[in-house]
Formats: structure tokens, C-alpha cells, sequence
């Protein structure tokens, strides 16, 4: 009789074969797999149905059978050792090993380094990317207009259209929600107590005010200073993704709450989107602290610079 540890091998051999058969289409199996985790008592295994396309694989027959002579002379072998294993089952290629092979020359192989990022393109998706730009910056403060009506601003007190302004081609973009008194004296954005600083934090990392593109969600100043309201932001805030689409920065700072939540249509507060990148249409967006609010609570200074170093960082990259 064969030993009880070379029964139980004999039996993770049938539970490998039947395995294999359900891998190779077996429509059903007149036998329970869980019982296979344990011996039972009778070691009967009855044979599986399997489809009519696929070869029929014969489970040999397990019940005890008399002990030979030449049983005891010679090693116990599994009488399944000439059947495929699992292992030996071909594989098919997935639809991106199939779609993208792997290049491994020098020129192309940084190109297939995996990022930890989730790839939107296994799931059939297709990550937005910018429009291509069909038209200028002039062209766009063209169609604004000097005295732009599209919203109530216009009658509210403002004084003129503050455009965005800077760079064309900066990789660098700065994003507010609306200018105050001093930009709308002076039609710049950023040019107060605020855009001081914020020249400030520009320089704090390496780069100079004239490299980047600078620009509001809203280009009219509303009444004492407070935030745009929704009906005035969705006729403007077009003009600002247009700008983006031709400017195409690798990253975008968003300056505040409303200028955080209006671009990346949100409503999570600032505190929880600053401190890492977000997507908008493949530009890297970094939230942070306006520099009004820094004013106000200077404690807050050191998480913005530590979201601008992740800034510097990401761009020294290009």
C-alpha cells in the first residue's frame, strides 16, 4: 500500500488536473473542490464533464489497489507527472503588452518607465489632455474687450478688465479669483500687498515673475474685495482655460479656495487639496494658500513653501 504522504501527493496532483481543466473551459465538474483541501475517507474523485471542444482529460482511478512486489523496489512517482500543470498552460498577452511592447533600446527605454500613478489607458480610458491652440493671447483679450458687460461686475463699481498677463510660453502659471483695489487701478494682476509676496514666493524658487503666465478666474474686481459669485465666474473663467490651452504650462499654482475649487470644479476646502498634485486636462495643478490669506495668518507661509518646493521640484524635471 502506499504511504499516507505519497496518497496526499496523488491527490494534489488531481486537485492541480482539475484545475487545469476549468482553465481550459470545463462547463461544469461533478465534484466539490473544497473537499479536495482535506483526504476524505473514500478517495473517489468521479470524472469531470467537460465540453464537447475540448480533448477529454481521464482521471485516472483513484481507489486503493493491491501492493506488488516491484511497488516496494521502486520510488513512488505521481501517475499524473506526463499531464500539463498550471504552469504550463499558455498565457495570452494582455491588450497593452499586445498594444505597446516594451522597448528597451537607449534611446527609447526612459519612455516605459512605470510611474505610480494609475494608467486610466488599462481601463479603456483616455486621459483629457489640452485642446490645441487655435488662437493667440491677443486674439482672446481681443474678443474680451476693454469694457467687457458679460456679467453684473461690470455695473458693481470695477473700473476696467484686469487681463492676465506674463509669459506665453511660461511653464509656470499662477491662478487667482479675482483682482483687488490695486489691480483694478492698475489693470494688472497681483500688483498689491498680495502680488508682492507673491513675486516673493516666485523668487523664493528660482525663478523670475517675468518667466510665468499670471491670471485670475475673474478679470473684474467685485464689490469690497469678496469672492466671485457662480453666475459671474461660468461667462469668465472660459477666457482663462483658453489662455491655458494656449499657453499649455507643466504645472498651474491655484491661489485660494475659490480659484482651487472653480478649476478643478470641487468643493473639497483648500486645506485638503494643497500638499499635492492634481490633474486638469494633463497639467499638473498645485493648490495653495492665497497670498492675501498669508497676510493675514503668516504661520501658514511654511505650507506654501512646501508646496512650492514641490513645484521647483516637479519642474527641474524639464
Amino acid at each position: 500500500m502506499p504511504r499516507n504522504d505519497e496518497i496526499a501527493q496523488l491527490f494534489a496532483d488531481v486537485r492541480e488536473q482539475v484545475l487545469y481543466l476549468q482553465e481550459l473551459g470545463v462547463d461544469s465538474l461533478n465534484i466539490d473542490l473544497q473537499k479536495l483541501d482535506q483526504l476524505p475517507a473514500s478517495l473517489q474523485v468521479e470524472q469531470a464533464a467537460v465540453r464537447s471542444d475540448v480533448p477529454p482529460q481521464r482521471v485516472p482511478d483513484l481507489k486503493p489497489q493491491p501492493a506488488r512486489s516491484e511497488d516496494k523496489a521502486r520510488p513512488f512517482q505521481s501517475r499524473l507527472g506526463s499531464l500539463p500543470t498550471l504552469a504550463d498552460r499558455p498565457v495570452a498577452p494582455s491588450k497593452r503588452e499586445t498594444a505597446m511592447p516594451i522597448d528597451t533600446s537607449p534611446i527609447t527605454r526612459q519612455k516605459n518607465i512605470v510611474t505610480s500613478e494609475p494608467d486610466a489607458a488599462l481601463f479603456g480610458d483616455v486621459l483629457p489632455t489640452l485642446p490645441d491652440p487655435t488662437e493667440t493671447i491677443e486674439q482672446i483679450r481681443a474678443e474680451i474687450g476693454a469694457e467687457c458687460t458679460r456679467c453684473k461686475l461690470c455695473s458693481l463699481g470695477r473700473s476696467r478688465v484686469v487681463n492676465s498677463v506674463g509669459n506665453f510660453n511660461a511653464d509656470l502659471m499662477f491662478v487667482g479669483e479675482a483682482p483687488g483695489a490695486d489691480e483694478d487701478e492698475q489693470g494688472e494682476p497681483f500688483v498689491g500687498r498680495a502680488g508682492q509676496l507673491l513675486t516673493k514666493i516666485i523668487e523664493g524658487i528660482g525663478i523670475k515673475r517675468e518667466q510665468v503666465f499670471i491670471g485670475n478666474i475673474n478679470r473684474c474686481r467685485p464689490p469690497a474685495n469678496r469672492a466671485p459669485e457662480s453666475d459671474e465666474s461660468v461667462v469668465c473663467k472660459p477666457f482663462l482655460l483658453r489662455e491655458i490651452a494656449v499657453v499649455r504650462p507643466k504645472v498651474i499654482v491655484v491661489l485660494g479656495a475659490t480659484a482651487a475649487q472653480n478649476l478643478l470644479e470641487t468643493k473639497v476646502p483648500i486645506g485638503k487639496l494643497r500638499g499635492h498634485f492634481h490633474d486638469y486636462q494633463g497639467v499638473k495643478v498645485m493648490p495653495t494658500f492665497h497670498p492675501a490669506y498669508l497676510l493675514r495668518d503668516p504661520h501658514k507661509k511654511r505650507e506654501v513653501w512646501e508646496d512650492m518646493k514641490l513645484v521647483r521640484d516637479y519642474l527641474k524635471q524639464f
